[in-house]
């Protein structure tokens, strides 16, 4: 069973739970009530290792732990939308017996629902104040902002996103209501969380297949000075490898001449691609020469099989032996795990975008490639220089194949750099 980290107030947490009910038997929510805001990033990290997934009571706590924890991990909060607003003032409506037309609000600045809120009913108000605040919101300014517009008579009510907030302008004789998630919303959330926790599911036991191959392992056979130092060589490899299947819970096979098959689940590859990674080292160390890995993810043995032939093709065609892994979807993932890891597709189905790569001889795979790491390096703007770097190619290649997308509207060439030596300056493109 899943468990589920649930982080909000506590009445929010509350009202969640109630509608929780249905999924207990797939899910086994944790309750992190928080009091302030600034408790939120201390409990996600205290309790990160022990949760599967994360829901958060509204957009606020969410930004706070998705700063702060940075995971892979599946993270949903409950949207603010118009329905509180309109929850709200019907409340108000009810209790006051009329519309106040003079209202101060406080919203987060990235979800302002007010305005496009009050647009689409048609009820004119003469005034809304609003205080807009971020993730470090200091909750006794939201409340000096609603009391000072109240005592200088701006408005006749107040509209927050803390019950805290309402609470204290109550005490001050304002009314004031907040703005709190719906019964509707809630419920679109959890069939949201429930609906990407089983597809982590059935992607973690997707079939794995690590192939690792240690290059010219002839010439390291020819090398050995008696067949026994090569059978004793041979023994190091293997008892290193089976260490690392058994880390991974994965089948081990040796298939002849240097080179060796683990079978596991997706799921358990991809949680100890450290440990693969020193493993490599180790092995390249002890046979003193490149070792080459490639995985692959199939719905089934053949494809997953078929992929991690293709990755560790891939891998060899690189200038430095890096880990690639290839998808069932064909998705190409080099360098895994590092900060330079590079993810892209090999395949399209935007037509248009085939018939002008088909008519400028470009691959999919190559201009997938190089949009992949344009938009990684947030780049507006590159010259052939910088994609050769990165993309471990000659400059002479990348400027051919910036080219040739100049020549289909693929690319643009926007200026000319000068060169800090001698020579010809660089020309800068940016993608179209």
């Amino acid at each position: 069973m899943y468990k589920i980290g649930l982080v909000g107030l506590k009445t929010s947490i509350e009202q969640i739970l109630i509608l929780a009910e249905e999924y207990k038997h797939e899910l086994e929510f944790i309750s992190l009530p928080y009091v302030k805001t600034d408790e939120v990033e201390t409990i996600v990290k205290e309790h990160d290792s022990n949760v599967h997934a994360w829901l958060f009571s509204g957009p606020l706590p969410y930004d706070i732990a998705q700063k702060a924890l940075g995971t892979e991990k599946i993270m949903v909060h409950v949207p603010a939308t118009e329905s509180g607003f309109y929850k709200s003032l019907l409340e108000m409506i009810y209790e006051q017996g009329k519309i106040i037309e003079h209202l101060s609000i406080d919203t987060m600045s990235s979800n302002n629902i007010s305005e496009e809120a009050l647009s689409q009913l048609n009820i004119k108000t003469k005034k809304i104040y609003t205080k807009e605040f971020d993730t470090d919101v200091d909750t006794d300014e939201l409340v000096h902002f609603h009391l000072n517009l109240w005592n200088a008579g701006k408005t006749e009510g107040a509209f927050s996103c803390f019950p805290s907030v309402c609470e204290a302008l109550r005490g001050y004789g304002i009314p004031a209501y907040r703005m709190s998630m719906s019964k509707m919303e809630v419920r679109q959330t959890l069939r949201i969380l429930s609906e990407k926790v089983k597809t982590s599911y059935f992607k973690d036991t997707q079939i794995g297949v690590e192939i690792i191959e240690v290059e010219y392992f002839n010439k390291v056979a020819e090398e050995m000075k008696t067949p026994y130092h090569l059978q004793y060589l041979e023994l190091r490899l293997k008892e290193m490898l089976i260490q690392l299947g058994e880390k991974i819970n994965g089948s081990f096979s040796e298939k002849g001449n240097g080179r060796y098959m683990i079978f596991s689940s997706r799921g358990a590859i991809e949680r100890e691609i450290i440990t693969l990674e020193d493993t490599i080292q180790k092995l390249a160390f002890e046979a003193d020469t490149p070792v080459t890995v490639g995985i692959g993810f199939g719905e089934t043995a053949y494809s997953a099989e078929i992929n991690a032939f293709r990755a560790i093709q891939h891998s060899k065609e690189m200038k430095k032996r890096e880990i690639v892994i290839i998808q069932g979807d064909g998705k190409i993932i080099e360098s895994p795990g590092k900060k330079k890891e590079l993810q892209y597709d090999t395949r399209s189905h935007n037509k248009p975008l085939i018939e002008k790569l088909k008519n400028g001889n470009i691959s999919v795979k190559t201009f997938k490639k190089i949009s992949s790491l344009v938009q990684r390096m947030g780049w507006s703007d590159f010259t052939t220089k910088d994609l050769a770097t990165h993309l471990d190619m000659t400059e002479r290649n990348v400027r051919r194949i910036i080219a040739d997308m100049c020549e289909v509207d693929l690319a643009q060439c926007i200026g000319e750099e000068a060169s800090s030596t001698r020579g010809r300056p660089s020309k800068i493109y940016r993608l179209l």
